[in-house]
C-alpha cells in the first residue's frame, strides 16, 4: 500500500528567534544537521522500499520558490505544491491536501506531517507507519503518540484507551488533552496512559474526508470551493482566495479529531522533537560533558548546560562562567536568555514588532526565486547590497522610478539588459543601470553568479520595480 506524504510548511517558528523569522522560518534552516529540518521531512518521506508516493507541500505563497528549491536541491519532485492563500491553521489544510488527492484517487493513504520535525531514526519511524496501516486499513483515523520521557508542559497529550504493548502496534484512543501544567504533566506520566501528541497523522482520503462532511460540515464547504475553484500558477496549485478568505483558523485536533469516534494511537518510542524552542536544540545537539553545546564561531569557557550558537562567519560569540544560558548571535540581532525562559521569546518578537524593528520578522538575507541578497550597508541616499543569482536564473525585466544602480560582478557571468543593448558582464567587470533604464541580470553559466549592488537616489524600497516581464509570474511591485 502506497503512503501519499503531505508535507505542513507554513509555519512560523517564532519561538527559534532569532534564526528563524516570519521571512524565513525554522523548517527552511539548518538547525540541526546538513539540510534543513523541510528536507529532512521530505527525505524521511521517501525511503527506498517503494512505501512513499511522490509529496504533496502545502505552503504560503512567500515560501513557494524556497520549497521548490529545497527539494530540487535533495533531488525530490513533489506531487504537488499547493499555495494558502493565508494561514488558517492544520484543519483546513489538511482537508484541502484530502480532497486535492482524492479528486485522482480516492482511497489514498495520506500521511499528513509537520516539515518542522526531528526525527533521526527513519527506519523506527516506517516501523510505525507499517503498524498504522493496519488501522487505516481498517477505517481508523491514526495518529502518533511520543513516548513520553519527562514531564512536559509545552505539548499535548494523548489519553490511550489501552496502554500500548512493547509490539509497537496501534491502541484505540481515548482523548486529546491540552497542554497541562506541570503537577498534571506528572500525573499522567505515571499513569503510563498518556503520550504526546505528535501532530502526525494517517488515513485514508475518503475516510478523513467523511470525518469534517459530518464533524465539520460548514469548514468543509468553505475548503471545497477553494480546492474547486483553485487554479495552476507555473507549478503550483493556488487555492481560490476568496472562498478560503471564510474559513475557520482552526486546528484539525480540534475541527474533528476530538470529535471522532474511530481514533487510534500508534506509540513511538524513538528520538522524536519539534524543536519548539532553544532548549530543545539544546537538549538534541549533543551537550558536552559539561552540558555545553556549541555551534559555529563559538569560544566556551568555564560554561554548564549552556547553549551558544553563531550564525554569522563574522560573529564570534563567547561566553564566560554562564550556567543555564541560551546565546545566539547573528549579523543584526543577539538573543541571551535563561534556558527555563525561552518560551518567552515569542514575548520578544511580539516587542520588537511594536517597535516596528525589521529583525522581528526579516532576516538581513532575503530570499527570492532566482536566489538571495543581503545589504551590506544603507545610509541617506545609498544601499550596498550584496546579489547572489542561481545558474539559470534570472532577474524580472524591470526599471526603478527612484534609483539607479552599479553592479559588480565579483565571480561568475552575468548577461545584463540596459535598454536596447544586451552584453555579458564577466568577473572584475562592472556596468551602470541609468535611472529610468529597463534592465535584467540573467546567469546563463553552471555556477552561482555574485555580485555587489550600488543603488543611490531618494528612495530605495524594495517596492520601487516597475516589472515588465518574469519567468516567475510575479506583479509590479513584487520584491526582488
Amino acid at each position: 500500500m502506497s503512503i501519499s506524504p503531505v508535507i505542513l510548511c507554513g509555519g512560523s517558528g517564532t519561538r527559534l528567534w532569532p534564526l528563524s523569522r516570519q521571512s524565513y522560518p525554522k523548517q527552511f534552516n539548518q538547525l540541526i544537521g546538513e539540510t534543513s529540518l523541510f528536507q529532512q521531512a521530505a527525505l524521511r518521506l521517501s525511503d527506498g522500499e517503494n512505501l512513499f508516493a511522490p509529496p504533496m507541500v502545502l505552503t504560503g505563497s512567500d515560501f513557494r520558490f524556497i520549497v521548490s528549491e529545497q527539494l530540487d536541491a535533495i533531488g525530490i519532485p513533489p506531487q504537488d505544491i499547493l499555495i494558502e492563500p493565508d494561514a488558517r491553521n492544520t484543519a483546513p489544510a489538511v482537508l484541502a491536501a484530502a480532497l486535492h488527492l482524492s479528486a485522482s484517487e480516492p482511497d489514498a493513504v495520506m500521511l499528513v506531517a509537520p516539515a518542522d520535525h526531528l526525527i533521526p531514526d527513519t527506519a523506527a519511524f516506517v516501523a510505525s507507519l507499517k503498524a498504522g496501516l493496519k488501522a487505516v486499513e481498517a477505517g481508523q483515523l491514526v495518529t502518533f503518540g511520543i513516548r513520553p520521557d519527562r514531564p512536559e508542559t509545552g505539548f499535548g497529550y494523548l489519553q490511550t484507551a489501552t496502554q500500548p504493548g512493547a509490539d509497537g502496534a496501534a491502541v484505540p484512543l481515548a482523548r486529546f488533552v491540552e497542554k497541562p501544567d506541570l503537577a498534571t504533566a506528572q500525573e499522567m506520566i505515571a499513569s503510563g496512559d498518556y503520550l504526546w501528541n505528535s501532530g502526525i497523522f494517517l488515513f485514508r482520503a475518503r475516510d478523513i474526508i467523511a470525518a469534517y462532511e459530518t464533524h465539520a460540515p460548514e469548514l468543509y464547504s468553505a475548503v471545497q470551493a477553494a480546492v474547486s475553484d483553485a487554479h495552476r500558477d507555473l507549478s503550483f496549485v493556488r487555492l481560490a482566495p476568496e472562498a478560503w478568505s471564510r474559513i475557520e483558523d482552526v486546528s484539525i485536533d480540534y475541527a474533528v479529531m476530538e470529535k471522532a469516534d474511530n481514533l487510534s494511537v500508534v506509540p513511538f518510542m524513538a528520538e522524536w522533537s519539534d524543536l519548539g524552542g532553544w532548549d530543545a536544540i539544546w537538549r538534541h545537539g549533543a551537550p558536552d560533558a559539561a552540558g555545553v553545546v556549541e555551534n559555529g564561531q563559538t569560544t566556551s569557557i568555564d560554561c554548564e548546560d549552556t547553549l551558544l550558537r553563531s550564525d554569522s562567519p563574522q560573529v564570534e560569540l563567547v561566553g564566560i562562567g554562564l550556567k543555564n544560558i541560551v546565546a545566539v548571535a547573528m549579523n543584526d540581532a543577539v538573543l541571551v536568555a535563561d534556558k527555563d525562559r525561552v518560551q518567552d521569546v515569542k514575548i520578544a518578537v511580539d516587542r520588537l514588532k511594536s517597535k516596528k524593528a525589521s529583525q522581528a520578522t526579516h532576516l538581513p538575507i532575503d530570499h527570492r526565486p532566482w536566489g538571495w541578497f543581503e545589504c551590506l550597508a544603507i545610509s541617506d541616499r545609498f544601499q550596498v547590497k550584496r546579489i547572489h543569482v542561481n545558474p539559470g536564473a534570472a532577474l524580472s525585466l524591470q526599471s526603478h522610478v527612484h534609483r539607479s544602480e552599479h553592479w559588480i560582478v565579483v565571480s561568475g557571468t552575468a548577461r545584463v539588459t540596459v535598454d536596447d543593448e544586451v552584453k555579458l558582464v564577466c568577473e572584475n567587470e562592472s556596468v551602470y543601470i541609468p535611472l529610468g533604464a529597463v534592465h535584467r541580470m540573467e546567469n546563463p553559466g553552471k555556477v552561482p553568479m555574485v555580485l555587489i549592488e550600488v543603488q543611490t537616489g531618494a528612495y530605495l524600497g524594495e517596492d520601487d520595480i516597475i516589472r515588465y516581464e518574469d519567468v516567475y509570474a510575479r506583479g509590479e511591485g513584487a520584491k526582488g
